[in-house]
């Protein structure tokens, strides 16, 4: 695919991209894609540690906006919703890549995780999706798309997965009643469910690589996706021609989902 089509199918968008850490996070990969087809990008970034690996791809990737995000902390949210009303005046898609839990709840075990270590987890990785969707929704003027995360593990067990399956289970959960409460306003929402990536959140947990292993092995087509595949499968999304598809959960991850 030419990175500028003659056409492309996101011109003029506005699309606000959560989560990128690195070059190899997934929120990268979306707003490359948002990018190259034609989108305007706000990117947001955790604090002044990851500004300095943010801002360079922020700036490769001509966004618009470049702006601090704790989605712990509310006036942070506020004041980014508010930037983007003030510079944009509308929002057309959402993108939150954010995924976050304790070290030693993540590594532990489920039966061993601590109640404040599960309720973290829970705020970060998926109630700050339905912050962000509440702020969101009043942009999407006419309609827009919103994204989140998730993984497999969110409907079947996955080895060293742990905590992060039920809360990924809960993302998926919110996803689908976010679609249908914001529907009747054209706003359209999914769950991305990749197979295991390299990214920084993921090496947190116990024998990834063996678990990247292990999935490629059972990938049907030989080969697990990449960031890019992700970010041009919610781009495809976002546009027009998926106009009639809400309340998804879309697996990228070379078929993997479907084996016993």
């Amino acid at each position: 695919m030419s990175t500028h089509p003659r056409f492309p199918l996101l011109q003029d968008a506005k699309a606000l991209i959560c989560g990128v850490a690195n070059e190899h996070s997934i929120a990268y990969g979306c707003a490359k894609a948002f990018h190259d087809l034609g989108a305007d990008l706000a990117i947001t970034y955790a604090n002044e540690k990851s500004r300095q690996h943010v801002a360079p791809l922020a700036r490769a990737l001509s966004a618009s906006l470049l702006l601090p995000m704790d989605v712990s902390r509310p006036e942070q949210v506020e004041a980014v919703f508010q930037q983007i009303g003030t510079a944009w005046g509308r929002l057309d898609v959402l993108v939150h890549s954010i995924a976050w839990a304790p070290k030693e709840d993540l590594q532990g075990g489920l039966l061993n995780c601590s109640a404040e270590g599960f309720g973290q987890a829970m705020d970060i990785s998926c109630h700050s999706f339905v912050r962000l969707a509440r702020h969101a929704a009043p942009l999407m003027k006419d309609g827009g798309t919103l994204f989140a995360m998730s993984f497999h593990g969110a409907s079947r067990v996955v080895e060293n997965y742990n905590v992060m399956g039920p809360v990924k289970a809960a993302l998926e959960a919110c996803a689908r009643y976010l679609a249908h409460e914001l529907g009747p306003r054209g706003i359209r929402v999914h769950t991305i469910s990749p197979g295991p990536l390299k990214t920084r959140a993921a090496s947190g947990l116990k024998d990834f690589d063996e678990m990247l292993q292990a999935a490629a092995r059972r990938a049907p087509i030989g080969e697990l996706a990449d960031i890019t595949d992700v970010g041009f499968t919610c781009a495809f999304l976002a546009s027009p021609e998926a106009r009639r598809l809400s309340g998804e959960t879309i697996f990228v991850d070379g078929g993997v989902h479907i084996m016993g």
